[in-house]
């Protein structure tokens, strides 16, 4: 059941945001972005399942609260109660709760526990250090590679090739994406420079803390290709809402290629890879 619905969604977010090749914020958005990784869909199953105890604990509180206001009000009951203590309900409402959380804890522990233990050893670490208002990153390899990632502003996107902004969304596109591996497992140092922020891809399942002098870890394995969004989630400074961060998820040689090149000349690879993307979303879409 928890697969077919997954596919229903996916579906129709191909369909409704197929510029894209993969999901971003829309407006007036208040359900999850389609889930990019496994841990996103425990997260969303999670948040579904949570659903089938705080609806009927809510609409029983509302019954309650009803029944009272209208059974014991003044008018209907001018000579109250003295009644100060109920054995049985006393232990209903002492047991019910705990079993009520014992349902939730466990899968609860479960989740959080598989967001910080990967399946696998990490096949690629980056560095992210958040500035005000930007990020550095770097890639931990033998020969490490590192550049900064901040908001395109307006007049750039015609140089940069965004001009689409199916693609790339105005407050949220940048001008150096992070670029990293399809199916693969990518482990995020996230550290800050000056203030605290926070790292945070909504697709991914992953939000965690940038604190100056302290390392935080986080990771993730998209199982899709695309161009994923998200932002600075701490209260960082006056231009706290222009700090997006920016994956895009291509193909094992896509990588290497981009990788390669990136080394001498980022801006370049950046041009080569979004071109080869490019083509084959044109190819896609023309084969649908």
């Amino acid at each position: 059941m928890r697969k077919f619905f997954a596919g229903a969604t996916a579906l129709a977010a191909f369909f409704t945001t197929a510029t894209a090749f993969a999901d971003q914020p829309t407006p007036w958005q208040w359900r999850f972005q389609e889930a990019a990784t496994d841990i996103m869909e425990q997260i969303e199953w999670f948040e579904r399942y949570t659903l089938w105890f705080i609806i009927p604990i809510t609409l029983l509180v509302l019954a309650l609260l009803a029944w009272c206001i209208i059974k014991y009000r003044a008018s209907a009951n001018p000579t109250p109660s003295r009644t100060s203590h109920n054995t049985l309900i006393e232990v209903i409402w002492t047991v019910g709760p705990v079993v009520v959380l014992l349902f939730l804890a466990i899968p609860s522990f479960q989740l959080l526990t598989a967001q910080y233990t990967p399946p696998e050893e990490p096949k690629l670490t980056i560095k992210a250090t958040g500035n005000q208002w930007n990020w550095d990153y770097e890639y931990q390899v033998e020969e490490p590679l590192s550049f900064n990632s901040a908001m395109l502003a307006d007049g750039d996107r015609a140089a940069a090739g965004k001009e689409d902004r199916g693609v790339y969304p105005r407050l949220l596109a940048v001008d150096n994406e992070v670029v990293v591996p399809v199916d693969s497992t990518v482990r995020v140092l996230v550290t800050a420079s000056d203030v605290m922020h926070a790292f945070a891809m909504p697709a991914f399942g992953v939000k965690t803390d940038a604190v100056p002098g302290r390392i935080n870890e986080i990771w993730f394995k998209a199982r899709k290709e695309g161009l994923y969004y998200g932002q600075c989630s701490e209260l960082c400074g006056k231009d706290h809402a222009y700090m997006p961060i920016a994956i895009r998820v291509v193909s094992d040689a896509q990588y290497n290629t981009w990788f390669a090149a990136a080394k001498t000349d980022l801006n370049g690879a950046n041009k080569a890879l979004m071109a080869e993307v490019e083509a084959k979303r044109n190819v896609a879409v023309a084969g649908n």
